[in-house]
Formats: structure tokens, sequence, C-alpha cells
């Protein structure tokens, strides 16, 4: 069974602030479940319920909840399911919610546009309408996205004029606007982070750059002989996934809720992504590279940079870890996990023992 409301609040005498992390499978959820616990947080996670366990990111986190002191959970839930998110809210009362969940894959959303416009954008809805509806006073973290600049010439910040070019970035842009028109409308504590890219080893195998890097490690170990990529003239601003969940909760620390830029400023093309990546192996990109015009996008985003001036001054924030040490990081961690064996199951069991919450 699950806490009940205040009886995890306090551990030893000593508040303890509880946080809702949507998404928390994910890579940014990952990472930012480690931080929050690092920083003596109790942490409570929804999950998707599925005939397949997909938490390999946070199975290290795992404690048996019949242990003493513990601060992770696990519920499920589904951000198209509004009544299970309201009797969550109710039943955690969390201090900070953390909404990171969507259907993140840019390409995809232009295959399935209703079903990422359900769950990036409404679901945000439904979350906020939970919040409102059983009276929290918690603090909301909406992850929007540089995707919502579109076409809108570089360098973006807080005051660019939104131009998505997806339905993914059509949702994210409907949940940026939802969470300030619930600030503005009912006083809520909601504030905006639109991260532009950043990645990491544990960055979903689909996404362009955990596509080339693993790709690049199974090339140099002679177990693949070719890449299809589609558009790498694509400008993107890479960052390090563990910095930007950093910025998340320094977000929500602030005395008033706000939207905050977060980016590394500098901007590389997909072309320079491979070319990084196969030259720290000694490898020639363009000997293993093939086109497949299947990946392009229907519209495309051509260059997106970011200008974080707001959160270096406001919040302190500035990423250590550019594009070229980002590569090295993420081609040196699929080189190992290929040589322990561990980059070809992306859904392996969970730790025996491992299950939800429940109530």
């Amino acid at each position: 069974m699950d806490n009940g409301p205040g009886e995890a609040a306090s551990t030893g005498g000593s508040i303890v602030t509880r946080a809702l992390i949507t998404g928390i499978t994910g890579q940014d959820g990952s990472y930012l479940a480690e931080l929050l616990l690092s920083k003596g947080y109790e942490v409570h996670g929804v999950i998707r319920r599925a005939s397949t366990f997909n938490t390999r990111r946070i199975d290290h986190l795992y404690v048996d909840r019949h242990e003493r002191d513990v601060r992770f959970f696990m519920h499920y839930g589904d951000t198209a399911d509004g009544t299970r998110l309201t009797s969550l809210l109710a039943q955690i009362l969390p201090d900070e919610i953390y909404h990171l969940a969507s259907q993140s894959h840019v390409r995809v959303s232009f295959d399935e546009p209703e079903y990422t416009s359900e769950i990036t954008g409404l679901g945000t809805l439904r979350l906020l309408e939970g919040i409102r509806q059983t009276g929290l006073g918690c603090r909301f973290y909406q992850a929007s996205s540089s995707e919502m600049f579109g076409s809108a010439p570089p360098p973006q910040n807080e005051l660019t004029v939104f131009a998505p070019r997806s339905p993914y970035g059509i949702s994210k842009l409907f949940a940026h606007w939802t969470a300030r028109n619930y600030r503005e409308a009912y006083g809520m504590y909601t504030a905006n982070g639109i991260l532009f890219n950043h990645e990491s080893p544990r960055r979903g195998e689909t996404f362009v750059t955990r596509k080339i890097t693993r790709a690049v490690a199974r090339i140099r170990a002679g177990l693949d002989d070719e890449l299809w990529m589609g558009n790498i003239d694509a400008i993107r601003d890479w960052g390090y996934a563990p910095e930007y969940v950093e910025g998340m909760w320094r977000i929500l620390q602030c005395d008033e809720p706000a939207d905050y830029v977060l980016a590394t400023g500098a901007g590389y093309s997909v072309r320079e992504f491979l070319t990084l990546a196969f030259d720290h192996v000694g490898l020639d990109w363009q000997n293993y590279v093939r086109f497949d015009e299947s990946y392009l996008r229907p519209t495309e985003v051509d260059v997106v940079i970011g200008d974080s001036t707001k959160a270096s001054r406001e919040i302190g924030w500035a990423p250590k870890v550019h594009t070229p040490e980002l590569v090295r990081i993420m081609v040196d961690a699929d080189i190992r996990a290929l040589a322990e064996g561990a980059s070809a199951s992306i859904d392996r069991p969970a730790l025996p023992g491992w299950y939800p919450a429940t109530g």
C-alpha cells in the first residue's frame, strides 16, 4: 500500500520535500530522480502499465518498500486518464511536480499526431486541472521544448515568437501556454523550462544522437557496416542531460514562477555530430552513412540555437558540457555497454521484486 497523506512528509522529525515525476522512466526522469534523492527528497514516479517493463533507467534506485526510510515510490498512471491523475495527486500530496511525460519523438509525431496531441498536449491540461481541483499548493514544472520555436530565427530566447513545425512542437506549445494560463488565471505556481536538445548515454536508441553513437560502437566492433540517416544538415543546440535536470530543479526553487530557456548557445549540424562521433574512434563517417528519405520530416526545423542568458542571470544555471565532449561521453558509453553485453535489450526485466505502489 502507499503511504497515506502526510505519513511520508517527515522522517525522524525533519520535513522531507515530496516530488512527483511523470515520465520518470525516461532519460530526464531518471536523472532527475537521482538528483532529487541526493537532495533528500521523497520521490514518487508515474509509470504506465504495460505487459513489459521499461524501467532499466531507474532499476538502480529501487529499494524494497518494506525497508526502513524508503524515499522512492512508483505508481501506475497515464496522462490520458485524468481521473487517475487526480486521485494520485490527492493521495501523494506532492510539494513539487515535474511533468516530463510526453510522446517525445518528433518524427513519430507526424505519424501519430492525434496520440501526440492527446498525451503531450491534453495530458498537461489534465494534470493541471487535477492540481486545481484538489487545491494543492504545489509547484509545477512543465517540460517545454525548443521545437516550439520551429522556424523562428536563432538565437531563440524567452521573448522569441513561437513557430512550431511538427505535431510534437504544436502539442508542446499547447502545454506551455496551458501552464502559463493556469498561472495567470488561478495564481498557481507553474513554470516552463524551454529546454533545447539535451542528450546522454540514457537517450533512447531511436533518437538521432544515440542512434549515431550506438552505430559507431557497433561499426567499430565489426557488428554493423552502415548507418541509415535522414537530414544531416539540421543544426541543433546539444547539451548534457544531467546538467539540464539540475536546471529544472533550480527553476522550481525561485520565489516566483517564470519561464526559462536552457541551452548551450552553440549549434552543430547532424553532419558535424557524425564527424565528431566517427573521428573519436578513428573512422570516416562518409564510408558508412547512407541516406533514407523515410527519416525526413514533412516539415523540417533547420536551426535551433538557444540563448540562456536569463537562466544564467536569475537561477545561476550554465552548461559545462558542450557538444564535442557530449559526443565523446556518449560514444565511450556505448562502446562500454557493447563490451559488457548491455546494449541489446531495451526492455530487460526490472529488478526482482519490483512493483509500483498501489492504491
